[in-house]
């Protein structure tokens, strides 16, 4: 059987033993002085790299292209109104001319000068809005108008509307509105901050138009939702979008509540009685 010891330690015999007689000299280690030589030229180039990008920054290099140093100065802030910045002017050639405005139906008008545009006016229970109110997102300034309170609840007044106003759509004296993107842009922020939320959308309409021989942009649908006390449900919505030819666009918004269901056809009514002023 194998020996379980090296066969020097049995037989006496001088061999090589099996593990090292002595360690291995150390590897010589460099000089101090080679030390400081490799640690001098990493602290240069780290100091080098440092001035590089501080220049590069400086002269807008690195960034955003603007620096102290660059000639260039930071791009002045972007104070053009929000839906101007949301929806661009359209491109491409000069917009053909709006055929005439038809003749103004008779009877009882809501007349709105900021927004430019005029509309029926309704009997009782609508009443004249006395407000400027401002609502959502974009804080579209409504100060014209009719409603009527269909409930009260634990929130307060539930009304039905019918309101108008202007909202800056270009910039400085440019008459061109994106009227599809600003429409989309203006019922998106009454779903999202005029209702109880959340909400579940029916659309019904949404397109390119004309009201009283201006072009406009049309977005119709019916909202459901709860809220804790109210009776109402749901509501129909219409939201016009209309380019009466200045560096504001008109707004139209009518929304009845389904309390009051027997009033949703003034929300067609409505549109086709707009007339520009």
């Amino acid at each position: 059987m194998p020996s379980e010891f090296p066969s020097g330690a049995v037989t006496g015999r001088a061999e090589t033993p099996w593990w090292p007689a002595e360690s291995p000299p150390p590897p010589a280690r460099p000089p101090r002085k080679t030390f400081l030589w490799y640690g001098g030229a990493a602290a240069a180039i780290v100091a080098t790299g440092l001035v590089v990008v501080l220049i590069l920054v400086l002269n807008g290099g690195i960034g955003d292209g603007t620096g102290p140093l660059s000639g260039r100065p930071a791009p002045p802030p972007d104070v053009r109104p929000t839906l101007a910045r949301l929806c661009p002017p359209p491109t491409g050639g000069e917009a053909s001319p709006p055929p005439s405005a038809p003749a103004v139906p008779e009877g009882p008008r809501t007349v709105d000068e900021r927004a430019g545009i005029s509309y029926r006016a309704y009997g009782a229970p609508w009443k004249t809005w006395p407000y400027l109110w401002r609502m959502g997102t974009l804080e579209v300034p409504y100060g014209s108008g009719q409603f009527f309170v269909t409930e009260v609840y634990s929130q307060g007044d539930y009304l039905a509307s019918l309101l108008s106003a202007a909202v800056p759509a270009t910039v400085n004296d440019s008459f061109a509105v994106d009227l599809a993107c600003t429409g989309r842009q203006v019922a998106a922020d009454v779903r999202a901050e005029y209702y109880p939320q959340p909400t579940r959308m029916e659309p019904l309409r949404e397109e390119s138009t004309t009201l009283g021989g201006r072009p406009a942009w049309v977005t119709m649908f019916r909202l459901s939702f709860t809220a804790s006390g109210l009776r109402a449900t749901s509501e129909l919505v219409a939201v016009a979008l209309i380019d009466v030819g200045r560096p504001t666009a008109a707004v139209l918004y009518v929304s009845v509540p389904n309390t009051v269901a027997d009033w949703e056809w003034i929300v067609d009514d409505v549109l086709t009685s707009v007339r520009p002023v």
